[in-house]
């Protein structure tokens, strides 16, 4: 199973788990899963069905946005703040 890392802004939504394990193949199959074991969590995720702007995933190290970005069951995603730069 994956094992999906929850920021600590959302972790009162998880009852204060850091981590989680989902079998999942795509991004939005984590947060539809996500979503279905802690209702609220795709709203401060998601704008409407994509990922927010505020937040890119990390997929093993590989950044994405792309709610179709393959996840194994090995896989380690990470939702961190979108970093921007002039």
């Amino acid at each position: 199973m994956a094992t999906i890392f929850i920021p600590a802004p959302l972790q009162d939504l998880t009852g204060g788990l850091a981590e989680v394990e989902l079998e999942a193949v795509s991004l939005g199959e984590v947060i539809a899963r996500l979503e279905a074991r802690f209702p609220g969590i795709k709203d401060r995720l998601c704008d409407d069905d994509q990922l927010s702007p505020a937040l890119q995933a990390s997929i093993n190290h590989v950044m994405t946005r792309q709610m179709r970005a393959e996840v194994g069951p090995d896989s380690e995603v990470h939702f961190l703040p979108a970093i921007g730069g002039g």
